[in-house]
């Protein structure tokens, strides 16, 4: 549906920075919301080349489907009523899901929540920022580390009425130099979970050791081949020291706004 079904324009998603569609697919009787993001409407980027976004979204999609773990909703580049772009399934967010976000005493996070940061809220008060304890969010930080992902926002996951969370927004990824920014530092430095090992042993054999594996074939449309190379050697490192990663002495850690 996604790839071939008629395409309808509903309306703008008016608070996202590049252009965002919300629309309708159409096929066989069936129809379905998504998302269409045209490459004509992306804005200009000093460290990612014109026009790539919507490539790298589809990237991101591929190599997490490659993780068994559903974290991306189905993403495709198609031409649609503005040109090629990315269709994405859309997902409506569960109002009635526990927050995964919290401003807590400064002093320390509460049980079943990890520290991000120190905010300041006004009037010389600070506050912690913190995420929940959710092995969901910790499968999106794994596979944020994987994908390089320069915005991580707390509006980049939806929790979803199915139980699950997925991302959304992968159109900064896949750079070269180290630009992971991204809410989900709670677990900075600790080992990474078995089934994250796991994950990483199939990644890396998906790419394949001179990046001629099935994954890397699917990535490859979309990605030029530093960036490809640059992906093997993240999950490399990731499965050589066995921890999730630290902030960057060189890059900002947390997305702004941070929500």
């Amino acid at each position: 549906m996604l790839g071939s079904g008629a395409l309808t324009v509903h309306g703008r998603v008016t608070d996202a920075s590049n252009a965002v569609l919300y629309c309708t697919v159409a096929l066989d009787g069936r129809t379905a919301p998504c998302v269409y993001k045209p490459v004509a409407g992306e804005r200009p980027l000093w460290d990612f080349p014109d026009g790539t976004l919507a490539g790298r979204e589809v990237a991101a999609y591929r190599l997490a489907a490659a993780t068994g773990w559903a974290l991306i909703p189905p993403t495709v580049l198609r031409e649609g009523p503005h040109g090629p772009g990315m269709v994405q399934l859309w997902i409506e967010p569960d109002l009635g899901a526990p927050e995964l976000l919290a401003l807590q005493d400064p002093a320390g996070p509460e049980p079943g929540w990890l520290p991000i940061v120190r905010a300041e809220v006004g009037e010389g008060r600070t506050a912690l920022l913190v995420h929940r304890d959710d092995e969901r969010l910790r499968r999106l930080a794994v596979l944020d580390a994987v994908l390089n992902n320069a915005d991580r926002k707390g509006g980049h996951w939806l929790p979803a009425a199915d139980g699950r969370i997925y991302g959304i927004d992968h159109g900064v990824t896949f750079a070269v130099p180290g630009k992971l920014r991204t809410l989900l530092w709670g677990w900075a430095e600790q080992p990474l979970p078995e089934e994250a090992r796991e994950v990483l042993d199939r990644l890396a054999a998906g790419l394949g050791a001179d990046l001629g594996g099935a994954l890397a074939e699917e990535l490859r449309p979309h990605l030029t081949e530093a960036e490809l190379a640059a992906t093997g050697q993240r999950i490399e490192l990731l499965r050589r020291t066995g921890r999730h990663p630290l902030p960057s002495a060189d890059w900002p850690s947390i997305p702004w706004p941070p929500v």
